[in-house]
This record gives C-alpha cells, sequence and structure tokens, in this order.
C-alpha cells in the first residue's frame, strides 16, 4: 500500500503476518522508490516469509550502528534531562578515553562479555571508580540499543548476577580515598594564614570554609543571588548538586569577603576572563602554594567533623547547612523547612571557630 502522513510524505508498506502477529514492512519513499521496485521488494519479503525468516527483523540485522554512534545517541536523548552540560562532557571522557578504543567502531549487536572486559580490567584495580563508571555507561548504551532495536540479547555489561561473578566489587579492590581535610582545631591558625594571601581564589576559598559550601557553588555565586542586608545567599536549583534551591546564612566575616561590587560585574568571585569564573583548580593552587596537600572539598568535612563533635547543634541542622538530603524516606517526608534560623547559628559559630576560637564557643 502507499501510506501518507500529514506532512504529504509518502511511502509504499508491505502489510503481513508473522507469527500470528501483523507487521508493517517499509518499502521506501515514493517517489525516489517506483512502484514497480516496491512490488519486487515485496516479493522478495514474502519469499523470505515463506521460508520462516521474519523481516523487520532481517531488516534491523541489516543496519549497523557503531557502539560510538549509539552513545552519541544516547547522550544526545539524556542531555535536556541533565542540569548542565557537565555530565555530558563527563559521558563522552570517559568513553572516548576507556571504551571507544575497544568498542568504539563495533556494531553494537556484535559486543560480548569478553569485549566489555577487555574494556574494564586494565583499569578495574588501578581505577575501580572510575572503571565502574565506565561499566554503568556501556551498560547504559547497549540498553540503549537493545530500546531502539539495534541488538539482541541479554546486557553483557550489567553487574547483578553476570558481571559480579567475574570481577571483584570495586569498593573490594581499594580502599575509598575519602578528601583530606583540616583538623578543625587547626582551622584559626589556617584561616590567619589565608587572610595573609591577595587574590581572589584566596577570597574565594575563605568564603568557602566559612560557607561550607561546594567550590562550584562558591565560583558560580552571582551578586544577584546575594542579599547583603537580610544575609543571606540563595544559590539556584540549576547549580545545586541536589537541583533543589539552597539558602545559606552569611556570618559577618562571610559577608566581609564579599567585599564590594565592581561595575557591570555579575560574578562575585570573577576569574581573570571578563565575565568568567574561577577555573576548578584555582582554590586548590591556593593551597598547594600555602604548603598544604589537603583538599578544597576536604573542609565541608572539617566543618561536619567540628559540628558533630563539639557543636550542639542536632544532626539534621548540620546536614541542612552541607545541603545533604536525608537518606531516611521518611524522615525526608517530613522534614520540609530548611531549618534556617537554626543554621544561621550554627553558621555564626563556625565562623568563631574559623577565626581562632579553637573550642568553638
Amino acid at each position: 500500500m502507499l501510506v501518507v502522513k500529514e506532512s504529504g510524505a509518502r511511502s509504499w508498506v508491505l502489510r503481513c503476518q508473522v507469527n500470528g502477529r501483523r507487521r508493517d514492512v517499509g518499502l521506501g519513499p515514493w517517489p525516489d522508490v517506483t512502484l514497480a521496485v516496491a512490488r519486487d521488494k515485496a516479493i522478495e519479503i514474502r519469499r523470505l516469509m515463506r521460508q520462516g525468516g521474519d523481516p523487520v527483523a532481517a531488516k534491523r540485522r541489516a543496519l549497523t550502528t557503531s557502539f560510538r554512534d549509539a552513545a552519541a545517541a544516547l547522550i544526545e536523548s539524556k542531555r535536556d534531562g541533565w542540569r548542565n552540560a557537565k555530565h555530558a562532557a563527563q559521558w563522552s571522557t570517559t568513553l572516548e578515553t576507556y571504551a571507544y578504543p575497544k568498542l568504539g567502531n563495533m556494531d553494537v549487536r556484535a559486543v560480548t562479555v569478553d569485549d566489555v572486559l577487555a574494556v574494564l580490567k586494565p583499569i578495574w584495580s588501578e581505577k575501580p571508580e572510575t572503571a565502574s563508571r565506565v561499566r554503568q555507561r556501556i551498560e547504559a548504551v547497549l540498553d540503549f540499543a537493545s530500546a531502539k532495536g539495534l541488538r539482541d540479547g541479554d546486557n553483557p555489561a550489567r553487574w547483578r548476577g553476570h558481571l559480579d561473578h567475574l570481577l571483584p566489587r570495586s569498593s573490594k579492590v581499594k580502599a575509598v580515598e575519602h578528601h583530606a581535610a583540616v583538623e578543625w582545631r587547626e582551622t584559626g591558625a589556617f584561616m590567619m594564614a589565608l587572610s595573609m594571601r591577595q587574590g581572589t581564589a584566596a577570597r574565594a576559598l575563605a568564603f568557602t570554609i566559612l560557607t561550607a559550601a561546594r567550590s562550584g557553588e562558591v565560583r558560580g555565586m552571582r551578586w544577584a543571588e546575594v542579599d547583603i542586608a537580610a544575609g543571606i545567599w540563595t544559590v539556584p536549583a540549576a547549580r545545586m548538586k541536589a537541583a533543589k534551591e539552597h539558602r545559606i546564612p552569611l556570618s559577618t566575616q562571610a559577608i566581609t569577603l564579599l567585599g564590594e561590587r565592581g561595575e557591570a560585574e555579575e560574578l562575585v568571585f570573577p576569574g581573570e576572563r571578563t565575565n568568567k569564573p574561577l577555573s576548578d583548580m584555582s582554590l586548590t593552587a591556593v593551597l598547594r602554594r600555602m604548603g598544604r596537600s589537603e583538599t578544597v572539598h576536604g573542609f565541608r568535612s572539617t566543618f561536619r567533623d567540628w559540628a558533630g563533635e563539639m557543636s550542639s547543634f542536632p544532626r539534621e541542622v548540620v546536614e541542612a547547612a552541607l545541603a545533604h538530603r536525608l537518606k531516611d524516606k521518611a524522615e525526608a517526608a517530613y522534614a520540609r523547612g530548611d531549618l534556617f534560623a537554626k543554621r544561621r547559628a550554627l553558621m555564626e559559630e563556625w565562623a568563631r571557630v574559623t577565626t581562632g576560637n579553637t573550642e568553638g564557643e
């Protein structure tokens, strides 16, 4: 038959029965495919059916899609659902580095367990976290290909009941290395030394410590997010890890670090290039110039250790200050507020600790 779509496009279709199921097999667009050619194709398909073949499956088998192309299509399909472009970049980078050298040009239908293991084994012991992400992404690409009808059978990259019998758990391969952190009793002396440093990155690091925020949130901070009079910094959901708006109470010390807004400035801590934030290594560079081996993220652990060991604030207040989601879903369901007033008191006390009161009083 000739099928005419609402757009006016026309194409030849052969409707047939395969194992009791109705199947519509495309024969090509009109007028590129003439009636005579469409009839010849229909004759070939009927011959295949008489021999017990499935014309739709045969047509799919005739199409080949490389693992690289399937991955690109998957990344594109997920792009709108990701909070920022960084996720797409991470997917592309890890697959480009580890999976594509062995799987990139392979037909997704041909990828086997041995092929997946050839990618994972060289990095499974040396880079367990990276290897785990690579495996998950290979699995996702192959699942996507199956959903698109580009491959059949089980997914050779699945973990449970499959690769878990062939590879040790990544958590057993290498001890998890936590972010190196300054001991909380040293924060007063550290902040004093940091205050002697000049430059935007040094101020941003001090502000990050005082607010217990993530460095990316601080580096992307804009003046429009700050209410100096109220002492509140509101980080929009788009820049939060949990994709939820987060209000941060600003201590007097934190407000002092903000300084004065320059003309036409949007970023609070701008980088060297106009309207560009500090790089993700700029704060770490300050630590290294100070001769420190700790990480910027480690200061969140420093804050958490102090709050848990020395302050009298409840755990849920501390977790809210860190913008952590409560793991207990039942508890989270009832935690509707953001405990802002209590968090303000907590951050004021933390500011006193970081400015020299090592007893936290």
